[in-house]
């Protein structure tokens, strides 16, 4: 018992999803035992696919972390360029869209704001800081081999700024990967996308996958008339070339370069470039240069010890009107584990480094008597521990601890716990604990900072933000004829001290940042089920609930967090029928949703309840190649009035008493679903194995 206490005391860690990948995991399949089955289905799998939950492989029924496992063909029931529009097919995931003219965006998990989503690239953290805002719709899906969702905290192997959950894009395998795919889609907007991936072998062991991504969207719309184009026209390709060499033992060595440049504008109708960063006509214009570099070294030690390392460089050349804001990022990450099976104990320790260096020209990087440019250089050195181990067949335990250090913020605790209990393989019981804290880069995460025409104001020296995260996980598998009806509810709550807020209410020619005065919740329910009938119909539901709210010290009512729906949902039904023909009906619903509005706003303060439906119809044939076609936004619903005063977005009347007796401001905040109409799309694919 004492031992245990001990153990309680460190508190664990997340799952490390690369390693399964990685190390050439196969998938294991448990199966349910035949005396409590029915004949018909006594030899249907539950566990299909080998994840890792804790830095070491395990089956995902045997994970004390609850993960969440998409593979590429489930994103493709609706095909999109890329993995920021196609994560919105994930339950209690959101895309927020924050600015209605460049369409720029970021992640939700459980109503918590982007920020607090951690993204990895084969478990690297390629997406930080900068890269939140450009970055996510930088990446193709046709790199993607699955998508592992936890959401939760993910503090003692990730680092302490995975508050809210982690998303990690798991790449193709050069070796297992086709030798040729071609994927080309085109839609009515023009918005045409080209995937060409190729695989090559150099001798009997090493395999270099080499991918290219491009994607143009030149073609303005404005069909709602208000002189500002409808979506964000990008000119962007991508390049990605991946090593993975086989070795002895199995042992892992993979390396991956990325190369990513778009060119995005929104704006004005009759905008061009001879406009970029005047004040005549209105224009949002962001060039992004990104280079990524990440990989996985496995010792050829009897121990195993393996050393992981990511590298990225960003840069951003934009301007929001005549608002210039420049800045590059420099992001190294090396991590260095072992791991260890002593009797019933997996015992797992390793140290990381991460360097960081970025620089803008905001106030966020100049010194403290604002007159000399200072780039944020912040390295931050870390070690970890964890410990999984089973009490008896039916508890698993999982234990861990991390300490990270900084020379701003010192020493940095992230401890977590998470539990295990399946008394038979019809239930599983999660339930995990953590700590986050983070250290904001305000002008590279929160956009409303940049965009329109109000002044930024910082109240004061803004304090890390802290929070503590519990989440409950309940699996039920139910025999229903000869399959199963698969269920999985969760509940989570997080307690946020020294959140940082933008205050839009104050004054509306403001945006004032500053550590709450009070506290933040972010509380909820899930529920997600999916079963295949007996006739080729499959359906995948989903609903969240949310309460995420924050509350003023002295004050008794609570602020609910802007575009964070109560109510939220998804739902695919995919019927095959007899001739390898598919129809797949996806989609999402919104509940209502508070939005950021300006005093006296005729705008309406909620968004209403609305859904974004889609549905597609593809063919494969024999002969590797695949025809898809179908209708995006089947049902035609937009934003309205999503811009104020967009016939003068540079406030050059803002204080004229006849026109404008409220004074209203321009502001691009209050959008919260993509302008884009109805529109119909068509595709080819090819895959040569």
């Amino acid at each position: 018992m004492k031992q245990i206490l001990f153990n309680f005391l460190l508190l664990p860690s997340l799952y490390f999803s690369q390693q399964a990948d990685s190390l050439g995991i196969k998938a294991v399949d448990e199966q349910i035992p035949a005396k409590i089955l029915p004949q018909e289905i006594k030899t249907k799998n539950i566990d299909d696919v080998v994840i890792t939950g804790t830095l070491k492989p395990v089956s995902r029924s045997k994970s004390p972390v609850a993960v969440e496992i998409y593979s590429q063909k489930f994103f493709q029931k609706n095909p999109t360029p890329n993995i920021f529009e196609a994560i919105s097919m994930v339950n209690g995931v959101k895309p927020q869209l924050n600015c209605s003219v460049c369409n720029t965006g970021d992640i939700h998990i459980n109503g918590l704001e982007g920020p607090y989503t951690m993204i990895l690239i084969d478990g690297m953290p390629i997406v930080s800081s900068l890269s939140t805002v450009y970055g996510l719709s930088g990446i193709p899906n046709s790199l993607v081999d699955r998508i592992e969702v936890v959401k939760g905290p993910a503090s003692s192997v990730y680092g302490s700024e995975a508050m809210g959950g982690v998303i990690n894009i798991i790449t193709k395998n050069a070796l297992t990967a086709p030798k040729l795919s071609i994927d080309l889609m085109t839609t009515t907007w023009s918005e045409n996308n080209i995937d060409v991936s190729t695989k090559f072998n150099v001798g009997n062991n090493i395999a270099s996958l080499l991918s290219l991504n491009y994607f143009n969207f030149e073609k303005r719309f404005d069909e709602n008339k208000d002189n500002f184009t409808d979506g964000a026209l990008q000119n962007r390709i991508s390049i990605f070339n991946k090593w993975n060499f086989a070795r002895k033992e199995n042992r892992q060595a993979s390396f991956a370069l990325r190369y990513l440049y778009e060119d995005r504008f929104g704006g004005e109708m009759q905008w061009n470039r001879s406009y970029r960063g005047s004040d005549e006509i209105y224009g949002e214009s962001i060039y992004t240069n990104r280079v990524e570099a990440f990989g996985v070294y496995q010792w050829p030690l009897k121990e195993n010890i393996i050393t992981q390392f990511s590298y990225n460089f960003h840069d951003q050349n934009s301007f929001y009107g005549s608002n210039p804001f420049t800045a590059t990022q420099k992001v190294l990450f090396a991590q260095t584990f072992w791991d260890k099976k002593l009797g019933n104990h997996d015992l797992t320790a390793g140290f990381t480094l991460k360097r960081t260096s970025y620089d803008d020209n905001t106030p966020g990087t100049l010194s403290p008597d604002g007159f000399i440019n200072e780039p944020m250089k912040s390295p931050i050195v870390g070690i970890f521990i964890q410990d999984q181990f089973e009490l008896n067949e039916k508890n698993t335990f999982l234990l861990g601890y991390r300490l990270d250090y900084d020379k701003i913020h010192h020493a940095v605790h992230s401890p977590r716990f998470a539990w295990k209990f399946s008394p038979n393989p019809y239930h599983a019981l999660r339930f995990n604990f953590g700590t986050g804290f983070r250290v904001v880069n305000l002008f590279t995460e929160d956009h409303a900072a940049l965009t329109g025409s109000r002044e930024v104001i910082i109240q004061s020296d803004l304090k890390p933000e802290r929070s503590i995260n519990g989440n409950l996980n309940y699996i039920w598998k139910i025999p229903a004829g000869k399959n199963l009806i698969n269920l999985d509810a969760s509940v989570f709550y997080t307690y946020f001290s020294n959140k940082i807020v933008g205050d839009f209410d104050t004054d509306p020619e403001k945006i004032i940042y500053d550590n709450l005065k009070g506290y933040g919740i972010s509380r909820g329910a899930s529920v997600n089920a999916d079963y295949a009938f007996d006739f080729p119909l499959n359906v995948n539901l989903g609903i969240t609930y949310l309460d995420v709210y924050q509350k003023f010290d002295g004050e008794n009512e609570k602020s609910q967090q802007l575009h964070a729906p109560k109510w939220s949902g998804t739902y695919a039904f995919t019927y095959r029928f007899a001739n390898n023909l598919t129809v797949d009906f996806t989609g999402q619903f919104y509940g209502p949703m508070r939005l950021p509005v300006l005093p006296n706003d005729y705008r309406p303060e909620y968004s209403p309840l609305y859904t974004l439906a889609n549905i597609q119809v593809s063919k494969s044939f024999r002969s590797g190649f695949e025809v898809y076609c179908g209708i995006k936004n089947l049902f035609n619903f937009t934003p309205k009035d999503p811009l104020m005063r967009p016939f003068d977005p540079f406030d050059k009347s803002v204080n004229d008493p006849v026109t404008n007796p409220n004074h209203y401001t321009f502001d691009t905040t209050y959008g919260y679903a993509p302008m884009q109409r109805i529109r119909g799309f068509l595709g080819i694919k090819y895959i040569l194995k």
